[in-house]
This record gives structure tokens, C-alpha cells and sequence, in this order.
């Protein structure tokens, strides 16, 4: 039988005629001292808590040592922290600054200092696992309304604007777009994609800015658009129960340019501005545009662009006419029309602006949707039920949440402002730190090299500005 010692006295080479030794007896250090910015944020915010509340939890009180907040607290912090998986809270369990980040107490006696023991994986598994009676299954206690969860990301989007602008926006513009999920298992749903390339899901989301509204997982097998106009009902009744006034447009891709929901749109009272994929007869509309275009191209030898702006109706797929822009373009590879289709009248917008500024910025959106994929790990889709990774999803979701309003609150007007999640982590919660527990105090010590001190303190004061929420 051998003994697991904590390994010391490990040889390094030499440093001039010094030895270089070293070993895992610097005390009970965490590197991730940053993590208190995240309460902090929580604290402003209460995203976490909402999201606790989204969870019915049908255990026994009297055998409960981890209340759904804490798990959802220490799940949710762990994707900020880049700790994706479950099993790496199995080393993550005396973690002292994350089991205060989180608010546990240390009901169990230990010595000061060494802080509560946070929940194994196999506690948090259970928040990812549903049946069909959660009341009476032996292990499977929890369930999620999902409905709920999605009230929760619009009401914290309105919430942050009427916090941030002081009055409802006089315009909102929704973008809709989806992406993909790579599946490496023979998860619950998994369909080969030909446009991917592989086996995945195909998540939709709705932004509106750098604010998160919806993350619906999809199965890939359909149309990827098929949930949009229930997603953006729902969405829509929401924002106009808190703001009337505002003026709603959804944008999006050819890939939502669809009777029903632009029919919707219209019925509805809301704007929208859509790709269209190119066809013959959309680009024979545009032949002298792209004409002129490919002359400009050859005198100036730079692309060159020639709108155009008509009323257009497909052979049988759209009930009516509609507004279509276009962008007749000549680059070196040669022509490039491209096409969107808008409820905008001529004479609210005109063509170029409509392209250009209403309809090129949803290339953010992208840029959005890549942070909270792979720097959030929105992929990690690898739970063995459609439920499990919509689960997974909604974590990442709340994670980027929490990311974003740290950027918000926190590093507006510094350096960091438009920082991405990975680079957050790295420069201001991943700081050495000790913690050290006493009769009235609970001591963060962070490493006092810390490149970052001084905008690290930066971020502590503006938090510090501003009121917590009361919940």
C-alpha cells in the first residue's frame, strides 16, 4: 500500500552554484484570487441567484449540505474561471477563495482558514440530470424550467439598459444567429451536418448588442431557424411589457429569411432586416449596377460598390412583396452582389445606410457567439441528454453574463473594456491569493507581484460604486 504525500523537495537544476528544489508546501494558496470580483458582480447583478431560483430542488432538507445556490454558484463561477469540466471540482473542493466567492460557511468546525469543502462532481452531475417524477427519483432531484431561465436573460437585459441609460432605448435591434455544437459521442439528437461537416448540434441565439437573450439548443437535422419566431415572441411580448415605446428590428442572415417569420414581423409591428441568398432572378435585377461596379473596379483598381433598391416577391415562397437592397460589388475574384430584405421604407433609410449600418454590424454578433464557444465553453455539450446540455448551455450562458457585466460595471474606461473572457481570466481572476479566516474578518491576501494590481484595485472601486441589488 502506498501513500499519497504531497510531493516536496523536487530538484530543479542549478541556479549558478545555488540548487533549485521546490514543492507543494506554500500553504493552502488558490489561483484564483480574482474570483471575489465575480461575487462582486453577482452581488450587482444577481444573475446567479436568479438563475438558482430556475431550479426546483426536491431533496430532503435535512440531508442537504450544498443549497442549490452554492452549486449553482460554484458551477457558473467555474466556467468564468476556466474550469469546464465536472471533474475538475473534485479538485477544486477545498478551493478556499472560490468557496468564498461562492458564500459558504464552515459549519463543520475546521481550523480558520482552511475554508468549507465545496460539492463533489457527482453533487453538481445532479443539477444537469432530469426524469420524469425528480420528487420521488432517488438521485435525480432537480429539474430546470427552462422557460424560466429564459425570462431571467431578458429581464437582466432590461434591467442592465435602464441601469446604464436611465430610460427605455427608443430602438433595440435583436440579432438572430445560429452555430455550431461539435458532438464527439453519440449524444441524444446528434445528426451529421453537411455544412459543418460533422456530427453536432445547432444552438440558436438571439443578442441584442453584447446582451445575451436566448440560447435554445437545436438538433441539427432541421432547419436551424425553425424556433426563431416562437424564441422572438416570446422575447418581443417581454420587452414591450416593460417598454411600449420601444422600436423592435430583428436582423439576421439568409438563414432566417422566412415567410412565416418575416409575416410575423409585419403583423406584429416589428422592423426587420434580413440576408437573402442570391438567385438568377435577384441578380439580373442588379446587371447594370454590377456593370458599373466592374467599370469603377477597372479604373480605380479598388473594390467598388453600386446599391440598388427595388420591390421584390419569389415565384411561391413569400406572400407578398417586399423592400430588397442590394449591394452590387466588384472585387478582384470579380462580382459579388449581396442582397437583404427590410420592412424599412425608402424614406426612413436609404440604401447604402440600410446596408452598411443596419445590416453589417450584425458581423459582432459573431464575434460574440465565438467568445462564449470557446472561451466559455458553450461546446461542452458532451451530457448524454438533450436536457443535460441545454443545461450545460444555460451555464455557459449565465457565465458569459457574468463576464459581460464585469466588463460593464467593472472595466468601462480602462484598458480591459473591450477585453475578451479568455483575457479577463487571465489578467485579473487568475491571481495568486491566500485566504485566512478570523473572529471578524476574512482575509484575501493576493500576491503582491501582481502585474495587474493596480488595475485589478481599478475595477474593485467601480464595483464598490455601484448599489447592489436588492433581493
Amino acid at each position: 500500500m502506498t501513500t499519497d504525500c504531497t510531493p516536496t523537495g523536487l530538484s530543479c537544476g542549478r541556479l549558478g552554484r545555488r540548487e533549485i528544489t521546490l514543492g507543494f508546501d506554500g500553504g493552502r494558496l488558490s489561483s484564483d484570487g480574482g474570483a471575489i470580483l465575480l461575487r462582486m458582480v453577482e452581488e450587482r447583478t444577481g444573475l446567479v441567484r436568479g438563475f438558482a431560483d430556475c431550479f426546483a430542488d426536491h431533496r430532503n432538507p435535512s440531508f442537504v449540505e450544498h443549497s442549490k445556490l452554492d452549486l449553482v454558484g460554484q458551477r457558473t463561477f467555474g466556467y468564468v474561471l476556466g474550469y469546464e469540466d465536472l471533474n475538475d471540482h473534485d479538485r477544486l473542493r477545498e478551493d478556499s477563495l472560490l468557496a468564498v466567492a461562492v458564500g459558504k460557511l464552515d459549519p463543520h468546525g475546521r481550523k480558520r482558514g482552511e475554508g468549507a469543502p465545496l460539492a463533489s462532481s457527482a453533487t453538481l452531475n445532479r443539477l444537469e440530470l432530469a426524469c420524469d417524477d425528480p420528487e420521488h427519483d432517488r438521485y435525480k432531484r432537480f429539474s430546470l424550467d427552462f422557460e424560466a431561465v429564459d425570462r431571467l436573460l431578458v429581464r437582466h437585459f432590461l434591467d442592465s439598459l435602464e441601469r446604464s441609460k436611465g430610460a427605455p432605448p427608443k430602438e433595440i435591434v435583436l440579432d438572430l444567429d445560429t452555430s455550431d455544437l461539435p458532438l464527439h459521442g453519440h449524444q441524444e439528437g446528434r445528426f451529421f451536418h453537411g455544412y459543418y461537416r460533422s456530427y453536432c448540434y445547432l444552438p440558436l441565439y438571439v443578442y441584442c448588442g453584447d446582451f445575451l437573450l436566448a440560447a435554445l439548443l437545436q438538433t441539427a437535422e432541421k432547419d436551424g431557424a425553425r424556433n426563431a419566431q416562437s424564441v422572438c415572441e416570446k422575447i418581443v411580448a417581454q420587452v414591450r411589457e416593460r417598454w411600449p415605446e420601444t422600436r423592435i428590428v430583428l436582423r439576421g442572415d439568409s438563414g432566417f429569411c422566412r415567410n412565416a417569420l418575416m409575416s410575423w414581423c409585419e403583423a406584429n409591428d416589428v422592423d426587420f432586416v434580413f440576408g437573402i441568398a442570391r438567385n438568377e432572378r435577384l441578380v439580373g435585377k442588379v446587371s447594370d449596377e454590377l456593370d458599373l461596379a466592374a467599370q469603377l473596379f477597372e479604373s480605380g483598381a479598388l473594390p467598388a460598390r453600386v446599391y440598388a433598391d427595388f420591390n421584390y416577391e419569389t415565384l411561391d415562397s413569400w406572400d407578398r412583396p417586399r423592400r430588397v437592397v442590394a449591394k452590387a460589388e466588384h472585387l478582384e475574384k470579380g462580382s459579388n452582389p449581396r442582397f437583404v430584405v427590410t420592412t424599412f421604407s425608402r424614406e426612413e433609410v436609404e440604401a447604402h445606410v440600410l446596408y452598411e449600418h443596419g445590416y453589417c454590424p450584425r458581423g459582432e454578433m459573431e464575434n460574440r457567439i465565438k467568445e462564449k464557444q470557446l472561451y466559455l465553453f458553450a461546446t461542452r455539450v458532451s451530457g448524454s441528454t438533450l436536457y443535460a446540455n441545454q443545461v450545460r448551455l444555460y451555464y455557459a450562458s449565465v457565465a458569459y453574463l457574468l463576464v459581460q457585466a464585469l466588463r460593464e460595471l467593472g472595466l468601462a474606461g480602462t484598458s480591459l473594456e473591450g477585453a475578451r473572457a479568455d483575457t479577463i481570466r487571465v489578467k485579473l481572476l487568475k491571481i495568486a491569493a491566500r485566504v485566512k479566516v478570523t473572529v471578524r474578518r476574512v482575509w484575501i491576501q493576493l500576491s503582491s507581484i501582481c502585474p495587474f494590481a493596480r488595475a485589478f484595485a481599478a475595477v474593485h472601486a467601480k464595483l464598490c460604486a455601484t448599489p447592489r441589488v436588492v433581493m
